[in-house]
């Protein structure tokens, strides 16, 4: 899989994005990634009056990614409302990093980085497994 098409990628996303709903903080988000099996799964920010509640694009995505059959994430592209790239937050930096792991690549404002750069020294299940020891 060495040819990705960062620009469908990016279409998805902002397909997604113009489906969000963000009637509070009218802050528009969409995600779309890349399994290692060859399907692309997407999602958008949901928000809720309950701020806390709120649902960010990526939990979307990930939620896709395992209702559709599992597998891992090799490419991410997010985007905000003007369609550019988007950093995640740190929650979701998190996700991606359950669901593709330190080579998975993103998309940033900055240009494609692996997500070990983009949450270096991360917590994972290699972490829970040496707890148990």
């Amino acid at each position: 899989m060495t040819d990705v098409d960062w620009e469908a990628l990016r279409r998805r996303a902002v397909e997604l994005m113009e489906r969000a709903y963000a009637p509070y903080s009218h802050f528009r988000v969409g995600v779309a990634g890349l399994v290692d099996d060859g399907r692309v799964v997407a999602g958008c920010n949901v928000e809720n009056a309950a701020y806390g509640v709120a649902l960010c694009a990526e939990c979307g995505m990930v939620s896709e990614l395992h209702a559709t059959g599992g597998g891992r994430l090799t490419h991410v592209f997010c985007v905000g409302g003007d369609g550019q790239a988007l950093m995640p937050c740190g929650r979701c930096r998190q996700l991606l990093w359950e669901n593709g792991g330190p080579d998975c690549l993103l998309m940033t404002p900055e240009g494609v980085l692996p997500m070990s750069a983009v949450l270096p020294q991360a917590f994972g299940a290699a972490d829970l497994d040496a707890a148990e020891g």
